[in-house]
């Protein structure tokens, strides 16, 4: 339904092109808008009108108008005076408050149809047939993006979104739950990731500049067709979770980008546990000393060269040695190796998703 707001704004403007004072009343008899204060003062013939059968009426020196929606009464409009001028511009001002029903309506449906989408809510003859009749085109690329962020949304949040894609027709932004903002972005020709990138960084933009530097934010594939739309969707927050996880220092993901953290998300918990009783038997990376663990994801960091991770350790290439070897001979696995340093790797990574996922049980 059309905001109070939306209305003052429209009949404010009407008068200041027509110069005539107006007002909206709904049918409870409330005004919702108005340019003058003594419009209460016409609550009561406004009542009277909505029960008479015509369409305007002058009443008390105005004229006023039925405006209906799809033959449902919705709004009676008065325009100040009864003269032929009063009657034209209120008649200007039902035009225009009908037209808006028309398009907060249509606004509306494409938004439950999103959603349904999204949600696969909708068998494939129904998307094709409602999406023909909400003029959305079927056979384009597009991708769904999630934005996230540390509180919940305090009505704003979704203009700020819509205020990236202004001018977009064709982009969607709504919300699925009390947690998230959900965009499908339709991508123009010759538009790809790095597109979908800037929109991303665009979006956290408007959130950082807001105060707000607590956003995540993923992304699925292009897919290229609508009935598609919602493996995208599913792809985003996949994306988001395993960002969580795996990639905590950044604020952006792609599905695209989620690599093997994207199978181990996928593994059942106790498939994990298992494989990480046969990688350490009784024991657990958490359970190595703070050094170790330094050492290793220095290693790591230096796609295994002992030379550059003890310099970066301030520490004798023989000490470093020295640690390889003692952590060789606790687990079996050398790091110095190329398939024990992935399993190692691995093995880092599953515990990583199940202290997530035990968090999250909570």
């Amino acid at each position: 339904m059309i905001s109070n707001q939306i209305l003052q704004n429209t009949i404010d403007g009407l008068k200041g092109i027509t110069r005539n004072d107006l007002c909206v009343i709904d049918t409870e008899g409330t005004v919702l808008a108005s340019t003058f204060p003594e419009a209460d003062n016409y609550i009561e013939p406004a009542r009277a009108f909505m029960e008479s059968p015509a369409d305007s009426q002058v009443l008390q020196g105005c004229q006023f108008f039925k405006v209906f929606d799809e033959h449902q009464l919705e709004y009676v409009l008065l325009a100040c005076g009864d003269t032929e001028d009063a009657y034209m511009f209120g008649k200007i001002a039902t035009f225009q408050i009908q037209n808006l029903l028309v398009a907060y309506k249509e606004r509306f449906d494409k938004d439950n149809f999103i959603k349904n989408l999204l949600l696969d809510n909708l068998l494939l003859v129904d998307i094709y047939n409602r999406a023909k009749k909400l003029h959305i085109e079927i056979d384009v690329p597009r991708a769904v993006f999630i934005i996230e962020t540390n509180r919940e949304k305090d009505g704003n949040e979704l203009e700020r979104v819509r205020s990236v894609f202004h001018g977009k027709n064709h982009d969607f932004v709504t919300a699925v739950d009390e947690k998230n903002i959900i965009v499908v972005r339709e991508l123009l020709e010759g538009e790809g990731y790095p597109e979908l990138n800037k929109s991303a960084e665009a979006i956290r933009a408007v959130f950082v500049g807001s105060g707000n530097t607590d956003v995540h934010i993923a992304y699925g594939s292009i897919v290229k067709e609508i009935k598609e739309v919602s493996r995208s969707y599913k792809e985003a927050r996949m994306a988001l979770d395993v960002g969580k996880i795996f990639f905590e220092d950044k604020d952006i993901i792609a599905y695209a980008a989620l690599g093997i953290g994207r199978l181990i998300y996928q593994l059942p918990i106790p498939l994990c546990k298992m494989f990480i009783r046969e990688i350490f038997g009784g024991r657990s990376p958490d359970d190595f000393d703070e050094e170790t663990l330094m050492t290793i994801n220095k290693f790591f960091e230096n796609n295994l060269n002992v030379s550059e991770t003890s310099r970066q350790l301030y520490i004798h290439r023989n000490t470093l040695v020295y640690r390889l070897d003692k952590l060789q001979k606790s687990t079996g696995l050398d790091l110095r190796i190329f398939e024990d340093a992935i399993t190692f790797k691995i093995a880092l990574m599953v515990v990583q998703y199940m202290k997530y996922m035990e968090t999250m049980d909570y």
